[in-house]
């Protein structure tokens, strides 16, 4: 995790872990890395071109043992050499942690890099190494030297014949001089036992090929797609490396201007994504009446079209399988019909007849369950005014069926007349009481009816005055009473119709005045919900409680 010191989290900060990418802080902008744990044994990192502006914090928690922190760093420098060591420095060798260069070598490597590892505690490049034999130790005084054959003796010695070839092209390499045995005076080669062993120098190392090894660019390892299905992005580092005394060293990017960069994004996709698929349509209501649910079959379905568990698919686009429905109010209620258009007589007295059944959760109960005793007549009277007739049982012709479907009942106008030339006289029944009479009323069945609208009586009013509503349930029905759809909707009767549209007239209690000057007080402080106050300020509590009624009733 990487913090401020001033307490602001740059990277992976409270506790959170972040998402590798670009991340602003420090007066700069750091490359945050984290490969694919399962896929790559590499560790997550920073990087970033500087420079910073203040110091930053670099925090790690680890459940293994401490793998330790690697890190590089580069410090623009005019690689200023220090006098003292000049006099003791050979060919090739390191001067205060910088080589020295050629002559002819660019200054294009004047940044000097540095670099440290956390586990050690050891700076590399800081200070010159001191080789065996590269300078003369000091010897006691009181130490005699080892005697040396007399060189004029010699007739052979050791001869620098030339050196190994160089460890590497470039970046600074290692060699080492060649010595044989030869004739002090042709100079030819003879086989080392000629010479003392004790005598033969050692090889020292020395720099060879200093000059730097042409940048490249080191590519990272993708890292994890940013999403497990469809298309989503993958992100690699990309760092400008050059090697020198066989260390690769990070350097700024204009070094690798001549190579084309690679991508450090690209996109990716591990798999299609699942989608949702409605299956069924909306099964009917769980309830005939009432509120209840409906529910329909939804999958996950993979791009092969096999299903699959329901988390390969984006759970917050999930269609609803599951719903409320509402299939009106359970009434228990007589139900009719409208009243006959026709009398069951053509003249004098008749009936017009209407169907009544009780409606308890849609037709599920017997006639006059839950509907109690208080059945609407079925018949009402009509008159279609006198009829004429002669002194005898006069039966008239039958009436139209009651009903224009479904059973019902004619009516006939039996009457004792006494008949007179060209007129008939009515008498009273009793006048022919000797002769059998005819009957007025028999049944009737026309054909089926189909389906009706039934109705309800009318609710009472929702207000008493200033306009209120009353409502009534309306059902189609079958002739066997089941709930129909087949009635012709326009001859649907009203569901709903305004009533007691009249103002409001408030009631005057003369007995209902104000006893005190200062009613209004008790008004304001709310205390006519005492009966003291509500007696002594009778008026004034009374207005304050009809206009809330009042506001209330238009809510």
């Amino acid at each position: 995790a990487l913090r401020s010191r001033s307490g602001r989290s740059i990277i992976n900060g409270n506790w959170a872990i972040d998402r590798p990418g670009r991340y602003e802080g420090g007066g700069t902008m750091f490359t945050y890395r984290r490969p694919n744990e399962i896929s790559s044994t590499a560790g997550e990192s920073f990087l970033a071109d500087g420079p910073t502006n203040e110091v930053l914090d670099v925090y790690m928690i680890h459940q293994q043992p401490n793998p330790g922190i690697h890190y590089e760093y580069i410090i623009p420098g005019d690689n200023v050499i220090s006098p003292q060591l000049l006099a003791h420095r050979r060919p090739g060798e390191p001067l205060n942690g910088q080589l020295g260069m050629p002559e002819s070598t660019s200054h294009e490597d004047e940044d000097l890099h540095r670099e440290t590892d956390i586990l050690t505690g050891q700076s590399a490049g800081t200070f010159p190494v001191i080789q065996p034999g590269r300078f003369p130790s000091h010897q006691p005084e009181n130490q005699v030297p080892a005697m040396q054959p007399p060189r004029q003796n010699r007739e052979h010695n050791w001869k620098q014949v030339g050196k190994t070839e160089c460890t590497t092209t470039c970046g600074k390499g290692s060699q080492y001089p060649i010595f044989h045995c030869v004739n002090r005076v042709t100079h030819e080669e003879v086989p080392e036992s000629y010479c003392d062993s004790s005598t033969k120098p050692i090889p020292e190392e020395e720099a060879c090929n200093l000059f730097p090894c042409p940048a490249f660019w080191d590519i990272g390892e993708w890292s994890e797609c940013s999403k497990t299905c469809g298309l989503g992005m993958q992100h690699r580092q990309i760092l400008c490396r050059q090697i020198y005394a066989n260390r690769t060293l990070t350097v700024q990017q204009y070094r690798c201007h001549h190579l084309e960069k690679p991508e450090t994004t690209s996109t990716c996709q591990l798999k299609i994504c699942s989608e949702w698929q409605i299956r069924t349509e909306w099964t009917s209501c769980s309830v005939p009446c009432g509120v209840g649910q409906r529910t329909r079959d939804v999958k996950c379905v993979s791009n092969l079209g096999d299903v699959v568990d329901d988390e390969e698919c984006n759970m917050k686009l999930r269609p609803n399988d599951i719903e409320n429905c509402d299939m009106g109010p359970c009434a228990k209620s007589w139900f009719l019909t409208e009243w006959s258009d026709r009398c069951s007589a053509e003249c004098g007295d008749g009936i017009r007849t209407r169907s009544v059944v009780c409606m308890t959760n849609h037709v599920s109960s017997l006639p006059l369950e839950g509907c109690g005793n208080n059945r609407p007549s079925e018949t009402t009277p009509c008159n279609n005014g006198p009829c004429a007739g002669k002194v005898e049982w006069f039966a008239g012709g039958w009436t139209q069926c009651s009903t224009e479907c479904g059973s019902g009942t004619q009516q006939r106008e039996v009457i004792c007349v006494r008949k007179t030339e060209g007129n008939f006289d009515v008498l009273n029944p009793y006048e022919c009481s000797y002769l059998e009479k005819p009957p007025s009323q028999q049944s009737c069945y026309l054909k089926p009816c189909g389906s009706k609208w039934f109705h309800t009586e009318w609710s009472t009013c929702s207000k008493s005055c200033e306009g209120g509503f009353r409502v009534r349930e309306v059902r189609c029905l079958s002739d066997d009473m089941a709930a129909s759809a087949q009635c012709d909707a326009q001859l649907k009767p009203e569901e709903k119709e305004p009533c007691n549209t009249q103002d409001c007239i408030p009631e005057i209690d003369e007995n209902c005045k104000d006893k005190y000057y200062n009613c209004n007080v008790v008004v304001q402080a709310r205390l006519c919900v005492y009966t003291y106050y509500k007696t002594a300020c009778c008026a004034s509590c009374t207005r304050v409680a009809n206009r809330q009624s009042g506001f209330l009733g238009r809510r």
